[in-house]
């Protein structure tokens, strides 16, 4: 991991990490809350790795490729995971069991108390009679995977609904995550909410180093 500007080498407070099917929208996901605007993205292949500040901490966000010839890998990357996103496209239901089937297991590897956040993508492209998952199965199945998590402290159910295209909820899935996993008094989300947060790093399959909670 290279340095921060203007301090030292610090290891990530937070590792959060995007799971889900090929071609769901994670990338355009991540480009969206990064760097604010929506792109079309090439397939990821093994994984992307982005660094964040959140007011005082480092979070590291991993971008998964959701090939089935990279599971072996998405097993690796989800070691000392604090967070997952679990992405799925509304319209394309398989994407959605393929969470349960595939990706579920794999995060044995992230932490005990890891928050597992459920995220319909695309939600700007759903047509009338389009959508294959209702939002009562989205909400049902984010509290049945984070069983281990009081959801009472919690404001919603770690279930969003989002458009990379417009922007719709994708801010608010990481705040959410965030703020659960290393909340910030009022002062400090003023201050985080005055400021422009900082990316120092994004790499390639080939560059990644783990990072831990």
């Amino acid at each position: 991991m290279k340095e921060m500007a203007g301090g030292p080498k610090k290891k990530a407070d937070l590792k959060v990490i995007i799971m889900g099917d090929y071609s769901v929208g994670k990338t355009s996901f991540i480009g969206r809350y990064i760097d604010g605007e929506f792109k079309q993205h090439e397939a990821t292949i093994g994984a992307a790795f982005f660094l964040k500040q959140w007011g005082p901490y480092n979070i590291a966000i991993w971008d998964t490729a959701g090939d089935e010839r990279y599971t072996g890998l998405s097993t690796f990357y989800c070691r000392n995971a604090g967070a997952a996103i679990l992405a799925f496209d509304m319209s394309i239901v398989s994407t959605f069991e393929s969470l349960w089937a595939r990706f579920i297991p794999l995060l044995d590897a992230a932490n005990e108390d890891c928050i597992k956040v459920v995220v319909g993508m695309k939600l700007d492209a759903l047509e009338e009679g389009q959508r294959e998952v209702t939002v009562q199965e989205g909400k049902k199945f984010a509290r049945e995977i984070n069983e281990k998590i009081d959801l009472s402290k919690l404001p919603s159910d770690p279930y969003f609904e989002t458009s990379s295209k417009t922007g719709h909820n994708v801010s608010e899935v990481f705040e959410y995550i965030f703020q659960y996993c290393l909340p910030l008094s009022k002062a400090q989300r003023d201050a985080q909410n005055s400021s422009t947060v900082s990316l120092s790093d994004r790499r390639g399959p080939s560059q990644n180093k783990c990072c831990h909670r």
